[in-house]
């Protein structure tokens, strides 16, 4: 099993991009009132049947011809489950698919969130022609990137170049940092 909820979003992300999503968006909520971690992935891609949404969480089905089990929902739903929170998945042909595990905030079984700025560098860095939009809440602060946003500014340098890669992954950094440890109110 992943130990870390970042490489699940790695991998049902990367599904995103398989299923030729030409936008991604990821978003990680937390409501600490409410003891909830919640994680979406929503995709623009081909979408799936109501039989193949079913097939995708078990984990002896897989779409690949690499190999022959898919492990990647069936893993983050078990996770979200232990925790006492569950997965979903809407998803309509044609339109695209959202994936939503939400976790027991403070369980004990809850595996950390992990590094989530590596998370986005590797999926920007490996696919610069898609974007990808992240989205992250506590308790209604709310932080936002979005290679929509990057591309209007670096025109047409590539995503993918090191330096625009550096950039992304400091933005991401200093962000997050900002959301979880806002500066102290002044008087």
């Amino acid at each position: 099993m992943m130990q870390e909820l970042s490489l699940n979003v790695l991998d049902v992300a990367e599904n995103s991009v398989r299923a030729g999503a030409s936008l991604v968006e990821i978003t990680i909520e937390e409501d600490t009132a409410a003891d909830r971690l919640t994680i979406t992935i929503t995709d623009n891609g081909c979408g799936m049947t109501p039989e193949q949404v079913e097939r995708v969480q078990d984990p002896f089905f897989t779409t690949r011809t690499t190999r022959r089990v898919g492990l990647g929902v069936p893993f983050f739903k078990m996770a979200a489950e232990l925790t006492g929170g569950g997965l979903t998945i809407r998803s309509q042909v044609g339109k695209g698919t959202a994936v939503t595990a939400v976790f027991g905030r403070s369980s004990v079984d809850r595996m950390p969130l992990g590094d989530m700025t590596q998370t986005l560098l590797t999926l920007i860095g490996g696919n610069p022609e898609i974007d990808f939009d992240y989205i992250r809440i506590l308790d209604g602060r709310r932080m936002e990137a979005d290679t929509r946003q990057f591309r209007q500014v670096l025109e047409d340098i590539p995503l993918n170049t090191p330096q625009v890669l550096s950039f992304i992954g400091e933005y991401l950094e200093e962000n997050t940092k900002e959301l979880l440890n806002p500066p102290p109110c002044e008087p």
